[in-house]
């Protein structure tokens, strides 16, 4: 069963594909039914593209979400697919989102799904981070992003299993809005103070390097994360030298496929100035690699860093400034999953 109204895997239950056992009747046996659940942007038109379809609905919000939970009931497995679209403040230029959370009450069709059938994967579309209030209680997310128009085509692939995910995500996805370090300084830093006359707006930026996974905030998912439906076991991190002078150095770690589905693993390179003379955040990502393996197969990955990996920006000689001393590199598959860490020293 499917419910909507408009990759990468950001959880998995178990290391397999959200509708394993139902990948046989998937192929050409199953019977997909559906059920809108909600009603979100009914204009059909976008950037200049009508849609020659009616979107319109008389039913209620409680009416649509009465017949999307009858049908999950009955289901072996409840997709939800839903999110964000590009009209006015959602995920579109001009505008700011007046909301974290997911738009059209698509949260509360959620949390219904979720007590009326436990197997429920929530596919979100979206450009950006949203609140998932409800991730506690769900099995399965991916995160689409905007696939375009084969995106039905790829979100079948990975949902049956026939491609493992294997994304990453580029940003810290916090929990509430709340979280986000700008948000915590008062209206001087967002959305800022309009100037007399309301033409200009001033924003101050007070919560300087200390954004994203530089931050102290404990997020819904990190900086970095990303699941596949296999697992990946680093180990053995060693470095081609235990000093430097130049702050060139390299580091090697093995990467192997533990699981039993072939994937993709993105090994993440983060360097952590044991002192400094500045306010640095505790670690920052200076590398990364994709490696593809098959099961039990492993590989040794390398990253190299140079001087510029090590500094920070001085104010005062307003110029990149590497300080002697020791560093400590970390890698993990994310900035909250490092497994290996070794120290080195910047002559």
């Amino acid at each position: 069963m499917t419910v909507g109204g408009g990759s990468s895997s950001l959880k998995v239950q178990h290391e397999v594909s959200p509708l394993d056992g139902l990948r046989a009747r998937l192929a050409g046996q199953a019977t997909v039914d559906y059920a809108r659940g909600y009603v979100g942007d009914t204009t059909s038109f976008y950037n200049g593209v009508k849609m020659d379809v009616d979107l319109t609905e008389s039913r209620s919000a409680d009416e649509l979400i009465a017949e999307a939970v009858a049908k999950a009931k009955e289901a072996d497995v409840v997709v939800f697919v839903g999110g964000l679209n590009k009209a006015d403040f959602q995920d579109c230029e001009g505008h700011d989102r007046k909301d974290y959370h997911l738009p059209y009450g698509q949260d509360r069709l959620i949390e219904a799904l979720a007590e009326a059938n436990p197997r429920l994967v929530v596919v979100n579309i979206s450009g950006n981070a949203v609140a998932m209030p409800w991730a506690d209680r769900v099995p399965a997310i991916v995160q689409a992003w905007f696939l375009g128009s084969e995106a039905g085509t790829a979100l079948a692939a990975v949902l049956c299993g026939d491609v493992s995910p294997s994304g990453h995500l580029p940003f810290t996805w916090f929990r509430e809005l709340s979280d986000v370090p700008a948000h915590q300084h008062g209206e001087a830093a967002f959305p800022g103070v309009w100037r007399e006359g309301g033409k200009v707006i001033d924003e101050e930026y007070k919560e300087g390097i200390f954004v994203g996974y530089r931050s102290a905030a404990s997020p819904l998912f990190a900086f970095g994360h990303g699941l596949s439906y296999t697992t990946f076991e680093l180990s053995d991190l060693r470095a081609d030298k235990k000093q430097t002078t130049d702050g060139n150095i390299s580091f090697t770690v093995n990467v192997k496929n533990i699981g039993e589905r072939a994937g993709a693993e993105v090994v993440q390179l983060y360097i952590h100035d044991v002192k400094a003379s500045v306010a640095r955040p505790d670690m920052e990502l200076k590398a990364f690699q994709k490696v593809n393996l098959q099961p039990g197969e492993s590989r040794d990955v390398t990253l190299t860093i140079d001087r510029r990996a090590l500094s920070f920006w001085d104010i005062e000689t307003n110029d990149w400034k590497a300080e002697p001393g020791q560093f400590e590199a970390r890698v993990g598959t994310a900035s909250d999953n490092i497994s290996q860490r070794i120290k080195f020293t910047l002559k």
